[in-house]
């Protein structure tokens, strides 16, 4: 009989390599408070120390996946057996060839499987140039997404009621457990109450990977427009696709205002966002945004794209928290109240972070995931699917 407070769960995921990509910091995350609640965590993919798998190239994709700081792992069947030998669950991050290689190894030695849905295919599609506009395309994704994997499992870990109505509207039947991927408690306020705050440049942070769907041109459109833009000082922290872009259109249309676009170290980012007096979240496609959680428990201050296919906009707490996607002079219509208003900021600040730390915290979501765990190992019915691997 298992003992469901020491299960040994195998994490797999094609790359752990980069804490810069959004799914592998939260998977490595998870992975620490697994075994701090007492669980064994077998890491499975790019970069592991674990159960390290080698790196499978695939033209012209992976040069772009590389990009978005992403790479894919060479499917290998004694990889699989050595990783999951004595585990009680396999949990599986990405459909794709690895993790369904995975669900097939997983499958025939007798191990319960769940996966998670971390991988927007509206974000795959935003990156796909003239691909994009084809009808119907981001509903083909889902599907094959479902084809190569999801239809395979009773039990999805999913960030947020977002993602559960995109795919329960894209016909996903299995049972959708909504569980922020959290943020570590090292993202905190710090001592930025105590810091001298009068008389110096208005901090305007944005956070996340430079990529078309991010939108962080509407942020450089919107600064442009903004009449206290002397006063504000931008960073761009991120890299991807779109970094020369962004340099190139900040230099043209910020002339004269002190801007940084590239990577940050994820070790710098939480006391960058203490000093940070505004987050900016543009992005047309999100399923949560980690980095808005991030900033939120610093104690910065979120203006959050209004989209249908981000659930960011949850977040705000305040209607200057909000404007509608896309649109630059509303955008800055909430920048310019924000720094007129010092006061409500200051405000806001505390009870920004204050939220953020009560509903968001890494502690409670680890623990909500290791419940979804003892219900898939326990689960006394037999699988409802048949896996064909050809």
């Amino acid at each position: 009989m298992r003992d469901h407070d020491r299960l040994t769960l195998a994490l797999v995921l094609d790359s752990f390599g980069n804490r810069g990509n959004g799914t592998s910091n939260s998977a490595i995350q998870y992975a620490q408070g697994l075994e701090a609640l007492g669980h064994r965590v077998h890491l499975v993919g790019v970069g592991s120390t674990d159960y390290p798998a080698l790196v499978h190239r695939i033209p012209l994709v992976s040069r772009m996946a590389a990009k978005q700081q992403m790479s894919f792992a060479h499917a290998d069947p004694e990889l699989f057996r050595r990783a999951f030998a004595g585990v009680d669950l396999v949990h599986i991050y990405e459909p794709f060839a690895f993790g369904r290689a995975a669900l097939a190894q997983a499958r025939s030695m007798g191990i319960p499987v769940t996966a998670g849905f971390h991988i927007q295919p509206e974000n795959i599609t935003y990156s796909a140039g003239p691909l994009r506009w084809l009808p119907g395309v981001d509903s083909v994704i889902y599907r094959l997404f479902r084809f190569w994997l999801y239809d395979y499992v009773v039990h999805i870990h999913v960030p947020t009621q977002l993602t559960a109505d995109l795919l329960r509207s894209h016909g996903y039947k299995a049972r959708l457990h909504v569980i922020s991927n959290g943020y570590q408690p090292r993202f905190n306020p710090g001592d930025r109450y105590e810091r001298q705050r009068s008389g110096r440049l208005i901090q305007v942070v944005a956070s996340g990977r430079l990529a078309q769907e991010k939108d962080h041109l509407t942020l450089i459109r919107a600064l442009a427009l903004c009449r206290n833009k002397y006063r504000i000082r931008l960073t761009i922290a991120g890299t991807g696709p779109m970094e020369r872009r962004l340099r190139t259109e900040a230099a043209r249309q910020l002339a004269g205002m002190q801007v940084s676009v590239g990577f940050h170290q994820n070790s710098t980012m939480p006391d960058l966002l203490r000093r940070a007096d505004l987050l900016i979240h543009p992005s047309i496609a999100d399923l949560e945004s980690v980095s808005v959680l991030e900033g939120m428990a610093c104690g910065a201050v979120p203006i959050i794209a209004r989209s249908d296919l981000s659930a960011a906009g949850h977040f705000a707490l305040t209607q200057h928290s909000l404007f509608p996607v896309g649109k630059a002079w509303a955008l800055a219509e909430q920048i310019d109240w924000w720094i007129d208003h010092p006061d409500a900021l200051a405000v806001w600040s505390g009870r920004y972070a204050e939220h953020a730390k009560e509903h968001y915290s890494l502690d409670a979501s680890v623990k909500a995931f290791a419940h979804m765990a003892v219900q898939a190992v326990s689960d006394e019915e037999p699988d409802q699917v048949q896996f064909n691997l050809a």
